[in-house]
């Protein structure tokens, strides 16, 4: 097999490279001045299994035109088959129509990626497992939950925790961790009432001397989670820890969250970890590279992937 990585995570790269023990093959992806994309593949990857490893993450247009690039590059030199290995979706959030005249942007992406050339998708914890069927080729959505699960195993006792939906959307997400760890489950229920109000948390469930364990797929600008940790903590909980894939983290949100209540935010390396992320007190980074690494080299085995999570 051949990996190739993009400039989105170089890090996560290397590491698949190193779980692996096989080298990234050499490219060069940079910028014309007029910061048109230019990519050239500097070894022979005809009729070779090529890995393009890269997360559509900021600058996200950026990302996914170098991804496509990166794949129009293999198909014309004639890789055999092209996984575009993708640890972080971008665009996930755009699944549906949430108003009249708005656009399905994952739909386009998916349509994109395709059209480009990629005969499979690689991924990890899709926010819409739906958007799997936005695809006509093969696509793998990969879950976070047991590298977070090993984590959470090694810090928390399931008698005194809860595991917690940050909202109603999440619940299946949290319902299956909560299993895996024999805990309860709540869930935060929040409402806007009225227009330009701050919205109003109500927590279903019982997490009255509790340790909570806030799962979610994404976390952005932060806001939600540190108030949904306000609500918890107000309701008798000992202390909140969230565990969430991929930390979009923008704007304000690091700052943000290293002001808030909670104990820890824990996110996985999907997305490269900027400075600020890697010097705040209450964050902390796990690596999916084996992860990611053991599919890849199932895939190109062609062994079971889904074995991985049952």
């Amino acid at each position: 097999m051949k990996l190739v990585s993009g400039n989105s995570n170089p890090a996560l790269a290397e590491a698949i490279a190193t779980y692996l023990n096989v080298p990234l093959t050499k490219c060069v992806v940079r910028r014309f001045a007029d910061m048109e994309i230019f990519v050239e593949i500097q070894e022979n990857v005809r009729g070779e299994d090529v890995f393009i490893i890269q997360s559509t993450s900021f600058p996200a247009n950026d990302h996914l035109m170098e991804l496509l690039i990166l794949i129009d590059a293999v198909r014309r030199a004639s890789g055999r088959r092209i996984t575009a290995v993708m640890p972080y979706f971008g665009y996930a959030r755009q699944d549906r129509k949430p108003g009249p005249r708005t656009p399905i942007s994952a739909k386009l992406v998916a349509n994109l990626i395709t059209h480009a050339g990629a005969d499979r998708v690689l991924t990890l914890d899709l926010h819409a497992g739906q958007i799997q069927g936005f695809f006509d080729i093969p696509t793998d959505n990969l879950f976070a939950a047991p590298v977070m699960i090993r984590d959470i195993g090694d810090k928390f006792d399931a008698n005194s925790s809860v595991v917690v939906s940050p909202d109603v959307g999440g619940v299946v997400r949290a319902r299956g961790l909560a299993k895996r760890m024999g805990a309860p489950l709540a869930i935060v229920d929040k409402r806007r009432e009225r227009a330009g109000e701050s919205e109003v948390m109500h927590i279903i469930g019982d997490v009255e001397g509790k340790s909570c364990i806030m799962i979610d797929d994404i976390v952005d600008s932060g806001g939600t989670l540190c108030n949904a940790a306000d609500a918890l903590l107000a309701q008798g909980a000992t202390d909140v820890t969230a565990y969430i894939t991929h930390g979009v983290l923008s704007g304000g949100a690091v700052a943000r969250i290293t002001a808030s209540k909670l104990k820890n935010l824990i996110i996985t390396d999907t997305i490269q970890a900027t400075e600020a992320i890697r010097v705040s007190k209450n964050i902390r980074v796990l690596s999916i590279a084996p992860l990611m690494g053991e599919a890849v080299g199932r895939t190109a085995a062609e062994k079971s992937v889904s074995s991985l999570f049952y």
